[in-house]
């Protein structure tokens, strides 16, 4: 069952060169995908006004589902990217995403850096001094495309806080 590269491309479609009726992956993706495939989570961190740390956004990708590492593999293909909003008086910097995976699938000669399970992005995070002490939040989004080892699936946009408490 040949699936084409184009279905972990950026379009939003499953593309297949079989029959849709005759294809696992096609009936796959015509089945509502979970949507826990990637979860996203984010435990508080203590700042002091005037200081930089360091937030954690966690992965948790399930059991036999991957999304593209940051950066992906091919230009063609949508990485894992993480947002945040800054909040008065708290800024953050650059991401530093995890080191990849590199798996081999059926789909590509190239093997593809990917994550899978549980993986972490480190985010710093600094506190103007002038900042009142107290939590805040900042709103985190995290684009995914979670795929399998036969298709992707439309990419997905996923929702978290960082919640921060500045001593």
């Amino acid at each position: 069952m040949p699936i084409l590269f184009a279905a972990c491309a950026g379009n939003n479609a499953l593309t297949t060169n079989v029959s849709p009726s005759s294809s696992p992956a096609a009936s796959q993706a015509s089945a509502k995908l979970p949507a826990d495939i990637v979860r996203v989570s984010a435990p508080e961190i203590e700042l002091r006004a005037g200081t930089t740390g360091e937030a954690t956004v966690q992965l948790t990708i399930a059991n036999g589902y991957h999304v593209n590492a940051n950066p992906a593999t091919h230009s063609f293909l949508i990485p894992t990217k993480l947002d945040v909003t800054a909040e008065n008086g708290i800024t953050t910097g650059v991401p530093v995403y995890p080191a990849p995976l590199t798996k081999k699938f059926a789909f590509d000669e190239k093997p593809l850096a990917v994550y899978e399970g549980a993986t972490a992005i480190k985010l710093p995070v600094t506190v103007g001094a002038a900042t009142p002490k107290g939590a805040r939040t900042l709103r985190a989004k995290i684009r995914v495309q979670p795929c399998n080892d036969d298709a992707c699936f439309p990419p997905r946009t996923v929702e978290t806080s960082i919640p921060v408490r500045i001593n």
